[in-house]
């Protein structure tokens, strides 16, 4: 019998064997060869639910519904009840034009099944689609030092990061087989020595930069490297808080989109850094400094791919990842402010502010403050930005963002939050989208 060089348990080798089905066995063999692939030795159980990063019933994945059939056929699931990340389309709160609708009834045409083919495998329930499950609203928090199995690459940098658990940043569909068996390949992430730093980021502006600016300059320089970051705590403080850890969730999403980071360690401030220290830094590591030249210097280099740059927007998303329930009363407290300034009732442009579903039930909860942003024209929606900017009759509108993880997969263009808030509220682009 071929092991594919680890060393299976007694268990693994009867599932290896086709003794407890075949469909385990084919889902085992998977694991084992993306194992052998990255040099793993053996496997490890899994602590925690998985999060799988396939949320959208696309045209063109066929081959997925019939594993996912096969799967269900043979009586197996998942072994906790999982999440998913965001469903791709709310008409409701995100209006589209008829011919917008049809390209996504194409784009999207086995949505309804695939949800279906999710629940038979364990899904958690019909809210839990977001690519922030780890809110309190959602419940998918694994605890420091935990295996998980996870894909979606904002979630994967903020368990390791920020919660301190333990993944890799897996590919999807083997967090659904690592789920189904209850096993993980250990390598990388999920040992003592791939998460040590092989950069030191040190700090030195002259304030608090934009999170996903700051994300963006250190996943463009160290890609999928191991970043320790020095000085953030001078202007976050010690430890977490919300603010701290949406701060965090903002930052890694865009260092884990510009790069490919899957854990980064903020000194006096995650979890690993205030164990350890910078002892997480390995012998040679590199040094990488960043000071408001710098952050000026990686805003000006985006590119902008709006055929007119002085077009009117036509819709604005806030919330790629998924905001926190903090974050959408801020963004609230914001645009009512700056309404107010500029003496005005209601946005000019159509913005969108994207959170979990069970999120955005608990925002609903305070009705006073519920009602004054929908009276302010500002809608609030479960879908990811991504995917609705998948659509080409939608992503050839001229979009704008305040998230960097949008503007680096879509023509969204990337604004600061304070150029974004001026935007919607005035109707306008301005200064070019560039820092002066």
């Amino acid at each position: 019998m071929e092991y594919y060089g680890m060393e299976l348990t007694c268990e693994e080798k009867e599932i290896l064997e086709g003794k407890k089905g075949d469909v385990m066995r084919k889902a085992l063999k998977s694991i084992l060869l993306y194992g052998r692939t990255f040099g793993a030795k053996r496997l490890l159980n899994i602590d925690g639910p998985i999060h799988i990063v396939t949320s959208f019933g696309m045209t063109g994945l066929d081959t997925v519904f019939d594993m996912m059939d096969e799967i269900i056929e043979s009586g197996v699931k998942a072994k906790k009840p999982f999440t998913v990340d965001p469903r791709p389309i709310d008409y409701e709160n995100v209006e589209c034009s008829e011919v917008q609708k049809e390209v996504f009834k194409k784009l999207y045409k086995n949505q309804e099944k695939y949800e279906q083919q999710l629940k038979s495998l364990g899904l958690k329930n019909d809210n839990a689609f977001t690519c922030t499950c780890y809110m309190p609203e959602v419940g998918n928090i694994p605890h420091k030092g935990e295996i998980v199995c996870w894909a979606e690459s904002s979630a994967v940098v903020f368990a390791n990061s920020v919660l301190g658990a333990r993944t890799n940043r897996n590919s999807g569909i083997i967090e659904l087989l690592c789920g189904i068996v209850g096993k993980v390949p250990e390598f990388g992430l999920v040992t003592d020595e791939g998460r040590r730093a092989k950069w030191k980021i040190e700090l030195k502006t002259s304030k608090l930069p934009n999170a996903q600016v700051l994300g963006s300059a250190i996943g463009m320089k160290v890609v999928e490297d191991v970043p320790y970051i020095v000085g953030l705590d001078k202007f976050l403080g010690k430890g977490l808080n919300n603010y701290t850890k949406d701060y965090l969730k903002d930052m890694g999403a865009a260092s884990a989109s510009n790069g490919a980071v899957g854990l980064y360690h903020v000194e006096n401030i995650t979890p690993e850094a205030e164990e350890s220290g910078r002892d997480l830094l390995n012998e040679n590591y590199n040094v990488y400094v960043i000071d408001d030249d710098e952050i000026n210097r990686v805003i000006n280099s985006y590119p902008i791919l709006w055929e007119n740059l002085n077009a009117k927007p036509a819709i604005c998303f806030i919330g790629c990842p998924h905001l926190s329930l903090e974050q959408i009363y801020d963004w609230s407290r914001k645009i009512s402010n700056g309404l107010k300034i500029a003496n005005k009732e209601k946005v000019e442009i159509n913005t969108i502010l994207s959170a979990a579903p069970d999120v955005i039930l608990k925002f609903k909860e305070d009705k006073i403050e519920y009602e004054k942003l929908v009276s302010m024209g500002v809608h609030l929606t479960y879908i990811c930005p991504l995917m609705y900017m998948s659509n080409p009759m939608c992503s050839s509108q001229p979009v704008i963002t305040n998230s960097n993880k949008l503007r680096t997969y879509s023509t969204a263009r990337f604004f600061l939050d304070e150029d974004i808030l001026d935007c919607i509220i005035s109707g306008n682009v301005k200064r070019g989208g560039k820092i002066d």
